[in-house]
């Protein structure tokens, strides 16, 4: 058993002070890793960051950043994040026809790969092909903007994907990305997830690294699978 991974977004987060908001999230006790939601207003109607402020960040933490590309043709920019200095890359399903191709892309540049899933996409379709991941991304939210209220139903692919990790059938970390705060995390950690992406519930607290440890504390007691350290 491990301990709940937090991953805060930074896209609830002062893009004019980065480096700061990173800064206090991280410490003892802090984030695991960084969520970073990069979007390109083709696959969703959002913009956001890229490549070059990923890696400013990377030289401004030591968190590892959890890159989250919300974008057409991954096969072409994925990979250089991951060479960058990404620990991990993730890409949406329905954003390539050859998800496995990328990842194996992505895993050659030194990073760890992960598969995204909207709420509407069904995981059954993608069940073969997640032994080439090292992460499953469940979006509890439509992907390309912050702050939207967290979509319950989406919690069985999570509750699917883990039997098949808990069984060996699967070697994977599942997250959920979407409206995770203290009022839902509890349901998506006894669905069976193991990160969670939490924008507002930490960049939106008065303590963010206060939030971040509340927010871990609060999975631990719902999960099956997930404990503090004694």
């Amino acid at each position: 058993m491990t301990q709940p991974m937090i991953a805060p977004s930074i896209l609830s987060a002062d893009f004019a002070r980065l480096a700061d908001e990173a800064a206090i999230v991280a410490g003892d006790g802090g984030a695991d890793w960084l969520h970073v939601d990069v979007m390109d207003a083709h696959f969703v109607p959002n913009l956001t960051l890229g490549l070059p402020i990923v890696e400013s960040l990377l030289k401004a933490t030591d968190i590892p950043l959890d890159c989250h590309l919300m974008i057409a043709d991954p096969g072409r920019w994925a990979p250089p994040y991951a060479e960058a200095g990404a620990h991990n890359v993730t890409i949406h399903a329905e954003a390539t026809d050859n998800p496995s191709a990328v990842a194996r892309d992505i895993r050659a540049a030194g990073a760890k790969a992960g598969l995204a899933v909207k709420p509407g996409t069904d995981i059954e379709d993608y069940l073969e092909i997640l032994k080439d991941f090292d992460t499953l991304l469940v979006m509890s939210v439509e992907p390309g903007f912050g702050g939207q209220s967290f979509i319950a139903d989406v919690l069985h692919k999570a509750a699917t994907v883990r039997r098949l990790v808990d069984s060996g059938e699967l070697t994977l970390l599942v997250e959920i990305d979407g409206g995770i705060s203290m009022d839902t995390i509890e349901q998506a950690a006894a669905a069976g997830v193991d990160c969670f992406v939490a924008g507002s519930a930490v960049y939106g607290a008065h303590d963010p690294a206060g939030a971040v440890r509340a927010l871990r504390e609060k999975a631990a007691t719902a999960s099956p699978h997930l404990h503090l350290p004694h």
